[in-house]
């Protein structure tokens, strides 16, 4: 009993805001049993689009994938409550699955995903071409360095324009960009704004919810660096969350006061 209520008051996530300039935090909650329950429905199901029958479903969203050479990926759920009063679970898992970025019954990303395949479809060809030309060239060459300059010049620009489509909205209904929202150290880490915490916060706003608790997993073969394993329970990450879900976050403690 004391264990889970250790886990309850966990601090799963959390950070700097630089619109109040307070540090916000938020606990695990009850979100812990709720993900409990979607390791269970992923292990029989073996599949994330759950929404489906089962002679409907897509293999590409078949959890096999997990286990293989493309590694497992977090997990995460958000437990709310609705203006009614009644309990609502939100669902994510972090980044694209199988290259898709929406998927029913989970949480959708910070973006307009059209605008974001036609810039994509746009510069991703030239900088892999770029990159096909540069294995032919003289490693030290001038040819060899213009490219390389060109190639880096392409992909800044390219981090620079997907950066921009992302719209980070807190709970005091505070809009910002992910370069005006980020408070870490240097350039922003790609992925950043793609984790289960921001997706499911990005939800909550817009869906008029409160959140109560949270909890992510870690579901599939053990990431390459073997920081993730399978089935365990991992708080936000520091160097893609923290620096945005400051100001996510901000504004919750109010709404939670009359929860």
């Amino acid at each position: 009993m004391q264990q889970k209520k250790d886990q309850q008051q966990e601090k799963v996530a959390g950070g700097i805001c630089l619109d109040c300039g307070a540090e916000h935090a938020f606990y695990e909650g009850d979100a812990r049993t709720h993900c409990l329950e979607l390791m269970q429905l992923l292990e029989q199901e073996k599949r994330i689009d759950l929404q489906a029958q089962r002679e409907a479903a897509d293999p590409r969203l078949s959890t096999a994938s997990l286990f293989g050479e493309a590694r497992g990926k977090m997990f995460g759920v958000l437990v709310c409550r609705d203006t009614s009063g009644s309990q609502q679970i939100l669902r994510a898992f972090s980044g694209q699955y199988n290259g898709r970025w929406e998927v029913a019954g989970w949480a959708p990303p910070l973006f307009n995903v059209e605008t974001f395949t036609r810039i994509y479809d746009d510069i991703e060809p030239r900088i892999k071409e770029l990159g096909r030309t540069l294995q032919t060239a003289d490693h030290g060459s001038p040819q060899w360095q213009e490219q390389t300059q060109q190639r880096r010049q392409l992909s800044q620009q390219w981090m620079c324009e997907i950066h921009t489509l992302y719209t980070l909205t807190n709970f005091r209904g505070r809009q910002r960009s992910l370069a005006e929202a980020f408070t870490g150290r240097g350039g922003i880490p790609t992925g950043t704004g793609d984790c289960c915490a921001p997706k499911l916060f990005n939800q909550a706003v817009k869906e008029n919810l409160t959140p109560l608790g949270l909890a992510e997993f870690y579901w599939g073969r053990e990431n390459a660096s073997r920081t993730r394993r399978h089935g365990q329970f991992y708080p936000s990450c520091a160097s893609k969350c923290a620096p945005i879900l400051g100001f996510m976050l901000c504004g919750l403690d109010e709404l939670q006061i009359h929860a």
